[in-house]
Order: C-alpha cells, then sequence, then structure tokens
C-alpha cells in the first residue's frame, strides 16, 4: 500500500498559481503511475493530470497548457504545478497512485487504489 499525503492548496486570484505536493512513502514514486484528480462540489471527481513510470505525462484538455506533473525521486514527492488559474479550477485535489505495475495509467478513477486526503484550492476572480 502507498501512503499519500497531499499539500500546498491554498486560496489565489484568478490567473495565480499554486503548486501542489504529494509526499508518498510505501514506494518509490518513480516506479508508480500517479495522478492528480479533483472534485468540486456537486461534480463527480475528475482526472487532471497524469504521469507514468518513465515520466510521461498526460493531461485533461481543461488544463493542458496550464498544468504541469512531475515528480521528484530523490524526495519521493509527486508535483503539480497549476500557472493561470481560473475559478473553474476551484475543487478538492486528491493524489492517486497504482502500484500494480499492470493498469493502463490513465486517468479514469478505477486505476488507482490508493488516495490522498485531498488539499483544498480556491480560486477567486
Amino acid at each position: 500500500e502507498v501512503q499519500l499525503v497531499e499539500s500546498g492548496g491554498g486560496s489565489v486570484q484568478a490567473g495565480g498559481s499554486l503548486r501542489l505536493s504529494c509526499a508518498a512513502s510505501g514506494y518509490t514514486v518513480s516506479t508508480l503511475c500517479m495522478a492528480w484528480f479533483r472534485q468540486a462540489p456537486g461534480k463527480k471527481r475528475e482526472g487532471v493530470a497524469r504521469i507514468d513510470r518513465n515520466g510521461g505525462a498526460r493531461y485533461a484538455d481543461s488544463v493542458s497548457g496550464r498544468f504541469t506533473i512531475s515528480k521528484d525521486s530523490a524526495q519521493n514527492i509527486l508535483y503539480l504545478q497549476m500557472n493561470s488559474l481560473t475559478p473553474e479550477d476551484t475543487a478538492m485535489y486528491y493524489c492517486a497512485a497504482d502500484p500494480s505495475g499492470y493498469g493502463l495509467c490513465n486517468l479514469s478513477i478505477t486505476e488507482y487504489n490508493n488516495w490522498g486526503q485531498g488539499t483544498q484550492v480556491t480560486v477567486s476572480s
């Protein structure tokens, strides 16, 4: 099992930036398929970005070009750099991991069985 702890959320004005962190334990992040999801009030949890074991990244269309997912293997941390934030990015953000080694590593919730507790991001206009 992978233990995941997110941090870095907060309140920011539209156009601003935040960097989320997800500290992992139990596994080395370089061996994991990892992802960021978000859930706004009254909405379903949606995939934002994922990064595979080779460092390949994919993004939801809504964040492509604004968000960057990355791993720091030395610190064992997953990051999400978020730029040009809009009020539509307001949500609870969750880190997720799949240590199985045989998953699809996509942005489907069902691919991940290890989740953090979430960190709130609020963007004001």
